[in-house]
């Protein structure tokens, strides 16, 4: 360890290499200008032993800079064979003393090794990077074990597999009530027309899996019958955004991801919001107007859970990219399909039945968070 300078690594690293000591790993980082190196050397076939290698760091030290500590592996042989199950996992919250203690205590209930941990502040939300290995585990179960540890310590969290996560994202699908607009629509409709607690009851049914997407729709349309187009106007006029969500899509355009709309609601407010936010894709249920008022019907094929999570599919084919470079985000039952299809699936201030599929969830506070989950925080910060 020592001050950062142009050079410092070769200087560390010129006498083994002179010597012949073979290095099998390395992880070398800054903060706050100090480098902190860590190396695994292997003196099979050097031409030097560990304790003269070490007497020689000591007679340097001041002149190299730098602080050192040599600690013998025992059994250590050569590059690592067993295979690692390794995941990143992301930790999002509100900042407090004691995340990282509590992160790594969880960790070795469950026999996960932490192999890597950085931390990027964002006003008063702290994001926690960690690469963990399953190897020791069930990772299924563990994946399970920590999502649900997490939220007890009120903690957000997303789970990838390392290899899903290197794979590039390019376009981001989202819910719309209760992910993008901050409340459902379809209750606000209802308390227009004097229906809000029958609507409200199928509506809760219908997000919880309770009750079939499509008729549960079908019968909360057929509630709004006779309602004036002027309605729609006004609440069109003043749909309330989620937090972070405008902030959200605007940096991830800036950066050049794609940006879909799926939504169950109504396409006379999924194109209000393509206007407003600048989505590439919209797709919602139409409903049928006749003489200024609803009919209480709904025009053509009706999307639910399944219509979401081939278009996931069908998006993925029109932009010529894998469903793995696809990010979904949701909150309800109703997107189910659409989070296990996609290469990452958050669950968004989410019902349960939604975080047991997805892989990871995100509350209502912390929806910027995804840019640390998509490895974007920096880049937010150079827009």
């Amino acid at each position: 360890m020592g001050r950062d300078r142009p050079g410092l690594i070769r200087d560390i690293l010129n006498k083994p290499a002179r010597q012949n000591v073979n290095i099998v790993d390395m992880d070398q980082r800054v903060m706050q200008g100090i480098c902190v190196m860590t190396v695994v050397a292997d003196f099979a076939s050097a031409e030097t032993t560990p304790g003269k290698l070490k007497q020689w760091y000591q007679d340097n030290a001041e002149r190299l800079a730098i602080d050192f500590s040599f600690l013998p592996l025992e059994g250590h042989q050569g590059r690592r064979q067993t295979a690692k199950e390794l995941y990143v996992v992301t930790i999002l919250a509100r900042d407090r003393p004691g995340i990282i203690r509590d992160v790594a205590e969880v960790a070795t209930r469950y026999e996960i090794n932490i192999e890597r941990a950085s931390v990027t502040a964002r006003g008063e939300l702290i994001s926690i990077e960690f690469l963990m290995d399953f190897a020791e585990c069930i990772a299924e179960d563990c994946r399970a074990q920590l999502k649900r540890e997490c939220e007890r310590l009120g903690l957000d969290v997303v789970i990838q597999d390392l290899s899903q996560s290197r794979k590039e994202k390019r376009l981001i699908v989202f819910d719309m009530d209760m992910t993008i607009v901050d409340f459902e629509i379809i209750n606000r409709l209802a308390s227009f027309a004097g229906v809000d607690e029958e609507v409200k009851a199928i509506t809760d049914r219908a997000m919880n899996g309770e009750m079939d997407f499509k008729e549960s729709l079908r019968q909360r349309v057929c509630l709004l019958k006779g309602m004036p187009l002027t309605t729609l106007q006004e609440i069109a006029a003043d749909l309330e955004l989620t937090p972070g969500s405008e902030e959200l899509i605007h940096h991830l355009k800036q950066v050049g991801y794609k940006i879909a709309l799926i939504s169950g609601g109504f396409t006379y407010f999924t194109d209000v919001l393509k206007e407003r936010l600048g989505f590439d894709y919209v797709f919602a249920n139409d409903l049928e107007i006749e003489d200024g008022v609803l009919t209480g019907r709904i025009k053509g094929d009706i999307i639910d859970a399944e219509a979401k999570g081939r278009m996931i599919f069908q998006l993925a084919e029109k932009e010529k990219i894998s469903p793995d470079n696809i990010v979904a985000v949701g909150d309800g039952a109703n997107d189910c399909l659409m989070i296990k299809n996609a290469g990452l699936g958050v669950a968004f201030n989410a019902k349960e039945v939604l975080k047991k599929v997805s892989d990871g969830s995100l509350s209502r506070e912390n929806l910027l968070g995804l840019l640390n989950v998509l490895g974007l925080a920096e880049k937010e910060r150079e827009v």
